[in-house]
């Protein structure tokens, strides 16, 4: 076999395949094999007739049909993998030479990933950045448990703050009058003073009575998270349904007790600042990683093909539409709320996706040059591992899939490259 390899564009090869009689003889024996099965021959089992007497069986057209199949889809796959292509598309086959079972001659027009040419990663370095938990970041989430601990006692006073109040609201437009879809509840929980609605919208509510009407006009912050809203004023109509005093419990060693498996209070303090430095320690490292892929992504180059990104796009559009779905939005109320139109929404995401798909890419070269592997016994542990984590007999024929296994493993590829560019550029976890 004889591959001449050109290239139509950065992301497109043409490949020009060429097979002799010795490569085609092996195809033929092979489709005479697979057909022999279902032909009768006096004399012979099925299946088991001389090659030479099932050929004279078969209907021709049949044959040569069944042979250039076999042939072309051989021959395809080793000349990918002679000339190191990265197809990531179906070929256009093009029959251009065809002599009966000797002489085999056709194209193939592929979209592939493009020449790679990596920065230099062995000599970037990057100080990673140091993790601290303080004790007033201990005493938050201390404060956080005491407040859901909390036993809740209803008043008929006014509200202050520190009390849960149990409010309906609905926000409209100052501007146009218009309903303001997410700006509006019903039974709604909400402790004053916990800074978890916009400026201005609790500090409203302090002193309201059970059974009163709350109005008043507030500026959505420019640096809101939906965007469509930022710098937005909307009036706001809330009635206090109830005011609850919150009571939280003692901080002694008996909330230490009912929080967890704790004698003391210190034992809480300290199994709460061991989990948020293994957090941060966590937050730091994902932060580390992509930094560190930006910057070897800012010195490399790669051709990607467009379809790559597309669908790229699509895994990000879909895994945001089940989050607003289990949130009970429609993609179309998500889309009204953010102020796109479904195509400049997908074109918002083509840079981060194009980013996605490069580091991929990247990070598959990388693992290459670094002749990274996963052994069978690195995947079958980390099997066993997420096995142990996921019971729910659903969960565990899901793992048990092949697709899942090579999910697994490609992921565990991922892990032992990162850990490789990590040494290189100097990383240390923080004690």
């Amino acid at each position: 076999m004889s591959v001449r390899k050109e290239q139509v564009s950065p992301t497109k090869l043409k490949l020009t395949v060429t097979a002799g009689q010795q490569v085609l003889d092996d195809v033929k024996q092979k489709v005479l094999q697979d057909l022999s099965k279902d032909v009768k021959v006096s004399g012979f089992r099925p299946g088991k007739a001389p090659a030479n007497l099932v050929e004279k069986q078969l209907d021709s057209n049949l044959l040569q049909s069944q042979f250039l199949e076999e042939a072309v889809n051989r021959l395809y796959v080793d000349s990918v993998e002679q000339e190191r292509v990265r197809p990531v598309a179906q070929p256009q086959i093009s029959l251009t030479k065809f002599v009966p079972f000797s002489e085999l001659e056709f194209t193939a027009e592929v979209e592939s990933v493009g020449d790679i040419t990596l920065a230099d990663y062995k000599k970037i370095k990057l100080a990673p950045k140091p993790v601290t938990v303080t004790a007033k970041d201990v005493d938050e989430v201390i404060e956080n448990l005491r407040q859901r601990a909390a036993t809740k006692q209803e008043v008929k006073r006014a509200a202050k703050e520190g009390d849960e109040i149990i409010i309906d609201f609905t926000g409209t437009d100052a501007k146009t009058k218009q309903p303001i879809e997410g700006a509006d509840g019903k039974d709604y929980p909400l402790v004053l003073g916990s800074k978890t609605f916009i400026p201005g919208f609790e500090e409203k509510l302090v002193g309201a009575k059970p059974g009163s009407e709350q109005a008043f006009t507030l500026t959505f912050p420019k640096d809101y998270g939906v965007k469509a809203m930022q710098g937005i004023k909307v009036d706001f109509t809330v009635k206090v349904l109830k005011v609850q005093e919150l009571k939280p419990p003692k901080l002694d060693n008996a909330f230490a007790a009912s929080a967890g498996p704790f004698k003391t209070l210190s034992e809480l303090k300290a199994d709460v600042k061991k989990q948020l430095e293994a957090e941060r320690r966590r937050e730091a490292q994902n932060a580390y990683d992509d930094e560190l892929l930006r910057e070897i992504a800012e010195k490399s180059t790669v051709a990607i093909p467009q379809s790559l990104i597309e669908e790229e796009i699509d895994r990000m559009e879909d895994e945001e539409k089940r989050n607003i779905a289990y949130r009970g939005q429609t993609w179309q109320e998500h889309l009204k709320q953010e102020g796109l139109t479904a195509e400049a929404h997908r074109e918002q995401k083509r840079e981060p996706a194009g980013l996605r798909v490069k580091a991929g890419l990247m990070l598959g070269e990388i693992a290459e040059q670094e002749r990274v592997t996963v052994t069978p016994q690195e995947l079958e542990i980390r099997m066993q591992l997420l096995k142990g984590q996921y019971p729910d007999p659903t969960m565990q024929a899901e793992l048990d899939k092949p697709e899942s296994r090579r999910d697994v493993a490609s992921r565990l590829m991922t892990e032992k490259t990162l850990d490789s560019l990590r040494r290189y550029a100097g990383y240390k976890e923080s004690a």
